[in-house]
C-alpha cells in the first residue's frame, strides 16, 4: 500500500522561503563568530584599560589624618600588585597604593584618605609591560594632599613603585602637563598609553589649577607620565 503525498505550490513556496531564511540566519551567525574571533585575536596583548572619566565629585568625605608608620607597614597586598609609591623629590615615601575602580558615575575613583594614592585596577600592574594609572588628591578642606606638588616634577625625576613582593620599579618622568578640566576626559585616552611606544609606563593624575567655588572642584587636572628605567 502506498501513500500519495500531494503538496500544493503554495506550501512548497512557503517552506522554500523558510529554508532560505534559515540558511541566511546561519550564515549571519557564522560571520559574527568569525568576526569576533578575529577581533579578539587582533586585540590580544593590547592595552586593556578602558577610558574612564575624571572624578569631579565634591561630596566625598575625606580623611586628612596621615597613616601611622605601623599602619603603613601593616598594609599588605598581593605579590604582583602595587603596594607603595615613593617620589623623593616631593617628599613622598611609601604612600599606600589602594586598588580603585570607578564610582557610580563611571568616574575614576580616588582614596578617601588624602595621603593614599589610588591604583586603577583595570590598568596594568608593575612588571606587566603596560601603563599603570594612579591618582591622588591635591588636598582636603584643611590639609595639602599627597599630590599637591605634582606639577613640580620635571623630566628625568624618578617615581618608584614597590610591589607586594618587595620588587621596586623605577620610572623616569618624560611629560608633566596641566589639562583644563573640560579637556581632561578627552586626554584620558592618551594618559592610558605609554608616552614611549613599547615601554612600560605610569601615569599619575591629580587636581590642580584654580578652585571653582561654583563647581566645588579645581578647574584643571595634572597628568604626569613616566617610563620604566631599565636596571
Amino acid at each position: 500500500m502506498s501513500l500519495k503525498i500531494n503538496l500544493s505550490t503554495k506550501t512548497i513556496i512557503k517552506w522554500s522561503l523558510w529554508a532560505v531564511f534559515g540558511i541566511l540566519l546561519l550564515v549571519f551567525f557564522i560571520r559574527v563568530a568569525l568576526w569576533e574571533d578575529a577581533y579578539y585575536r587582533e586585540k590580544e596583548g593590547s592595552e586593556r584599560a578602558e577610558v574612564v572619566s575624571i572624578t569631579t565629585d565634591p561630596e566625598e568625605e575625606l580623611i586628612e589624618v596621615q597613616p601611622t608608620e605601623t599602619e603603613v607597614q601593616e598594609y599588605i597586598v598581593g605579590p604582583k600588585r602595587p603596594r607603595y609609591l615613593t617620589i623623593e623629590k616631593l617628599g613622598i615615601y611609601n604612600s599606600r597604593i589602594i586598588p580603585m575602580g570607578v564610582n557610580a558615575k563611571g568616574e575614576l575613583a580616588t582614596p578617601n584618605n588624602i595621603f593614599d594614592v589610588g591604583w586603577y585596577e583595570a590598568s596594568y600592574a608593575p612588571g606587566e609591560g603596560g601603563t599603570i594609572v594612579i591618582d591622588g588628591h591635591n588636598g582636603g578642606p584643611h590639609v595639602h594632599g599627597v599630590f599637591k606638588d605634582l606639577p613640580d616634577l620635571a623630566e628625568g625625576d624618578i617615581i618608584k613603585i614597590e610591589r607586594g613582593d618587595g620588587v621596586v620599579y623605577r620610572y623616569s618622568v618624560v611629560e608633566n602637563k596641566s589639562v583644563l578640566l573640560v579637556e581632561a576626559n578627552k586626554y584620558m585616552s592618551t594618559a592610558m598609553r605609554s608616552p614611549v611606544a613599547g615601554k612600560e609606563s605610569v601615569t599619575l593624575i591629580s587636581c590642580t589649577g584654580e578652585w571653582s567655588q561654583t563647581q566645588r572642584t579645581y578647574l584643571s587636572r595634572q597628568f604626569t607620565r613616566a617610563v620604566l628605567v631599565e636596571n
